[in-house]
């Protein structure tokens, strides 16, 4: 409805595409200004260049910009949209009501990207929704209720604007003056939920109404590679604390969508920019405050490299669960409070990934070079031919169990907490239920016990998204661990360090003769 601002400094790739399709279409597009049935139609709509200058007082509406588009102009066709969508579209219309795509699947739509879900709004109320389009749909919420259609088994939310207009704080006065009374109301309804999505207007007030919103525009940036004007940016640094007053299960919620849906990394750091991560995950808040202290990248750092090769294997059409993003961080914190030889990290990947000791400890005797060493997780290459290689591994296994607590319970949250000075002033939240903890739990079941006797294989080694998405155990762990042992092959770039020292001198001591040791002891207790 608006047109967007356009900006001093270069947007980033996506942006930039979105804005060249919207003004090229509008460019060649014979647009079709709003009519006043009030008045008949086709009257005067003031002036076409954007009105005088006195006209340009608080509460002044420039109506002259509102324009009607073509979706096939800007490349969106009948085919781009699913047959549940285009049913309840239909079918509204059908019984006499409008009806809209809206929200992120028009943005996708847009940015030629496949929708995670569409929405609809409408000029029918609820119980007309209900009573005469889809009986069996079902009312939900009570702050903002809407209807939950389930569609050829898709379940659509769909929206009325007579409910947005009389829960939205201030949505009365909005409209009030003079110009508005000229304009049909269904025009003025259009205008007025236009506005309340567009993130550039008014957006102290749509934060501190919906402080959710800040979660919800950060998301939309790390996924997007959207940048934030430099009000909305004040605005949400300003308003950070207010997400506190969220509840939990909605903050979960929303963690879920920054972390699940292929920009985990993104997000991280736009968490850490605005100073949310302290609140949602504070011990990684701290981690990264003090892994930064001379560095201006982040990289480098182990969770930011497992973070980002999560990401590498998912999308908006192919989520993971919270458990295995929360697995993750589980075992990255159990790393940081007890560091580990490189080599038995690189074995519990393998045996999550393969299901079996055996596997992992073919995977070990492969030609695979160094792994990547990462401080402080990992310690120097050990000395030793790793002979308790397997006990060491089923070690590792119970303290990341034992790590899991730093998720769910404050208590043991405090005390991770505690070897970071600075995150001692810090007031965080334990967002993760009891009923999550046990999920997390349930990947990493067995793997601290007799290793022999472990058995977790698949029987395939392409991830099968569907049972991804459920959280099953099996293919969470599998997906854990090509991560790690994505994470622990990769070539970092970097200066001398300790861990170079270390290398040096168990290579002079242990290694003389340049020969890997074998691994073929450690298949079984002997």
């Amino acid at each position: 409805m608006t047109t967007p601002r356009r900006r001093a400094d270069p947007s980033p790739p996506p942006a930039r595409r979105l804005l060249h399709r919207l003004r090229s279409a509008a460019s060649g597009l014979q647009t079709l200004a709003y009519s006043s049935k009030k008045e008949g139609g086709g009257g005067d709509m003031g002036p076409r260049n954007g009105g005088s200058s006195s006209n340009r007082r608080p509460g002044f509406v420039d109506s002259s910009s509102w324009r009607y588009f073509d979706s096939r102009v800007v490349g969106i066709t009948r085919g781009d949209m699913p047959r549940h969508a285009w049913t309840v579209l239909h079918m509204l219309k059908r019984k006499g009501f409008a009806a809209y795509l809206v929200g992120g699947c028009v943005r996708d739509l847009l940015l030629k990207r496949a929708p995670k879900d569409f929405d609809v709004i409408t000029t029918a109320s609820l119980q007309q929704i209900k009573k005469m389009v889809f009986q069996r749909c079902i009312i939900i919420g009570k702050r903002f209720p809407i209807c939950q259609v389930n569609m050829y088994g898709t379940k659509i939310e769909v929206s009325s604007f007579s409910t947005n207009a009389n829960h939205v704080k201030g949505s009365k006065n909005i409209g009030c003056s003079e110009e508005f009374k000229r304009y049909d109301e269904g025009d003025i309804l259009l205008w007025q939920n236009s506005m309340k999505r567009d993130f550039t207007i008014n957006r102290k007030f749509r934060f501190w109404f919906i402080s959710a919103r800040i979660l919800r525009g950060l998301r939309i940036a790390a996924r997007l590679g959207f940048e934030f004007s430099s009000e909305t940016s004040a605005a949400i640094r300003e308003l950070s604390l207010s997400i506190t007053d969220i509840d939990k299960a909605r903050l979960m919620m929303e963690l879920n969508y920054l972390l699940s849906y292929g920009a985990a990394a993104s997000s991280l750091r736009l968490l850490r920019k605005y100073g949310l991560l302290d609140f949602l995950l504070p011990f990684q808040a701290a981690y990264m405050s003090d892994q930064m202290k001379d560095k201006s990248n982040d990289t480098d750092l182990m969770l930011m490299k497992l973070l980002a090769n999560l990401d590498k294997l998912l999308s908006a059409d192919r989520p993971c669960p919270s458990c295995l993003w929360l697995a993750l961080l589980t075992f990255h914190s159990a790393l940081v409070n007890s560091p580990h030889d490189a080599q038995v990290i690189r074995a519990f990947a393998a045996l999550v990934y393969f299901g079996s000791w055996e596997g992992a400890v073919n995977f070990l005797n492969q030609d695979i070079g160094a792994p990547a060493p990462f401080i402080p997780e990992t310690l120097g290459p050990s000395r030793s031919k790793l002979e308790n290689l397997m006990e060491q591994t089923s070690h590792l296994a119970s303290l990341v169990k034992s790590s899991v607590d730093t998720l769910t319970s404050i208590d043991a949250l405090q005390q991770s907490l505690a070897k970071y000075s600075k995150a001692s002033q810090v007031s965080g939240l334990v967002l993760v239920s009891s009923r999550e903890r046990e999920r997390v739990l349930r990947i990493f079941e067995g793997l601290d016990t007799d290793l022999t006797s472990y058995e977790g294989t698949r029987g395939m080694q392409e991830i099968d998204y569907k049972l991804l998405k459920d959280g099953h155990p099996g293919e969470v762990r599998f997906v854990l661990g090509q991560v790690i042992m994505d994470t622990m092959s990769e070539e970092l770039p970097r200066v001398s360090t300790e861990y170079d020292q270390l290398n040096m001198e168990a290579s002079e001591d242990d290694l003389a003769d340049g020969s890997r040791p074998s691994l073929s002891t450690f298949s079984s207790k002997s």
